[in-house]
């Protein structure tokens, strides 16, 4: 588990500030309606140590006050069972028997068609004042959880950009108040564009999270050398900001779709009205280029892998087959090899 305090100096080039052996070696989980013994094991074959479990809480659209909790219980909306608090509970316990521990990353979602967590923007401070009290009511939901169920770190929020940016004091007085509840490792996913550098409440948390989407290349079929290239500034960018705060970074979520165009825009969704030929070539080669300009980072506290199915079938078909999951494909033994150094 990542260390809160860090025996390296922040900016130290040649001692990492946490232990190779330890670094997260992770996947997003997708919720499903059951989990297997088994799909833990397809884990562990892969050296994977942590899954992050999403739950979501629903939002009318950028502007509504209101955060709706569903917790599975009751009348509440339809929702898989992975997503209720039965369900984390009981893949946490799984992966946790078999050596796999879990990070809690709650998730938004705007019901409104379009938008997403990112332009979440009230119109008032009083707006702003119901928002936060209801994100507050969520997220110690799940805080409240996580201690319980003895699940190793949690995520208090996900790619909030204007609220986490421009509310340094509401988060600081949220993490003091998850910190009353949770006593496992916290940090705060944001996302790589206009909002990891901005946020100013690092310190009060155990590790900074990026979600690493950073556009290297508008070419179809890069080789891995021009992306390590690409990495560069981004890897500068983001070890000016460790620097300041000295923590561990993680990236609480990384990937590619297979298409050969993986690398030009890597946050944009398949879209069914927009059919892409299939590349697993060109996504393995941009897991390569991902850890070879990573992994050795003194700073690195390791990744997520977006988006690993439970269950997913080696014949799967549809839009799976350009989706972002490693499975079944070149980059799912790339990632395997990556996750097995400095770990067995």
């Amino acid at each position: 588990m990542l260390a809160s305090r860090c025996e390296a100096p922040a900016g130290s080039p040649t001692r990492p500030l946490i232990p190779a052996d330890v670094r997260l070696r992770g996947v997003s989980w997708v919720a499903a309606d059951s989990t297997t013994e088994d799909e833990i094991l397809a884990l562990q074959r892969n050296h994977v140590t942590w899954i992050s479990q999403t739950p979501f809480g629903w939002q009318a659209d950028s502007a509504a006050p209101e955060v709706v909790l569903h917790t599975g219980g009751g009348r509440q909306r339809r929702m898989f069972w992975g997503e209720a608090d039965s369900g984390l509970v009981h893949t946490a316990r799984l992966a946790r028997r078999h050596g796999i521990r879990t990070l809690l990353k709650p998730h938004l979602w705007l019901r409104s068609r379009g938008q997403w967590p990112g332009q979440i923007q009230m119109r008032t401070a009083a707006d702003w004042q119901a928002w936060f009290a209801s994100y507050s009511r969520f997220i110690l939901h799940y805080a409240e959880l996580a201690e319980r169920h003895h699940m190793e770190a949690l995520c208090i929020g996900t790619e909030l950009k204007h609220a986490a940016v421009e509310h340094e004091p509401e988060w600081r007085r949220l993490i003091q108040a998850i910190r009353q509840v949770y006593h496992g490792q916290l940090t705060y996913a944001a996302n790589w564009h206009e909002e990891y550098e901005g946020i100013r409440f690092w310190d009060a948390l155990d590790f900074i999270g990026v979600q690493a989407y950073f556009p290297l290349s508008p070419r179809p079929q890069p080789d891995t050398a021009e992306l390590r290239q690409a990495w560069q500034p981004h890897l500068q960018a983001i070890a000016r900001v460790q620097q300041r705060y000295g923590k561990p970074v993680v990236f609480t979520e990384a990937g590619y779709r297979s298409i050969p165009t993986a690398a030009a825009a890597p946050w944009e969704w398949p879209d069914p009205r927009k059919p892409t030929p299939e590349d697993d070539a060109t996504q393995a080669v941009c897991y390569e280029a991902l850890f070879r300009a990573c992994w050795r980072q003194p700073w690195f506290g390791g990744l997520f892998i977006w988006k690993w199915y439970p269950g997913m079938p080696p014949d799967a078909t549809g839009r799976r087959r350009t989706d972002y999951t490693p499975q079944h494909r070149p980059a799912e033994q790339v990632m395997a090899r990556w996750y097995a150094l400095d770990h067995e």
